[in-house]
């Protein structure tokens, strides 16, 4: 997990992929943390995303760097709407206690892949698939 954490931090913007009606939707994303050996996300509830991954859990985030390496994570996502998740969130990006609190109404949702598997790969064919 290591090396995958590694690479994420090093490409700090990732793209995640959802499924709407059959149809991929792709944004991007900037906040992920380990918690407790689990790979986690973060989306306001009210964010078609967050919808999205109720209807089908299955996702896959995807970046590349500037060396020409990319790197895909797979996995089925679960909410997890453990507090203690949520304060780690919070500490890990200060700045989403801004937009997701009491005064804004708006929720921030936890998510962690289950079962991830990473693909890791570059453009002269070094292929590397890691299971986390």
């Amino acid at each position: 997990m290591e090396k995958v954490i590694q690479f994420l931090k090093e490409n700090p913007v990732f793209y995640f992929a959802t499924v709407e009606e059959g149809l991929p939707k792709v944004r991007p994303f900037g906040f992920f943390m380990v918690y407790e050996g689990k790979l986690y996300f973060a989306i306001g509830k009210h964010k078609k995303t967050f919808q999205q991954i109720l209807k089908n859990p299955h996702v896959e985030i995807c970046t590349s760097s500037k060396d020409n390496e990319w790197i895909r994570i797979r996995g089925e996502v679960i909410v997890d709407d453990n507090s203690e998740v949520l304060s780690a969130a919070f500490e890990t990006m200060p700045m989403l206690k801004q937009i997701y609190n009491d005064t804004t109404g708006q929720k921030l949702g936890m998510i962690y892949m289950k079962d991830p598997v990473a693909e890791i790969a570059d453009m002269k064919g070094k292929f590397e698939e890691v299971q986390l």
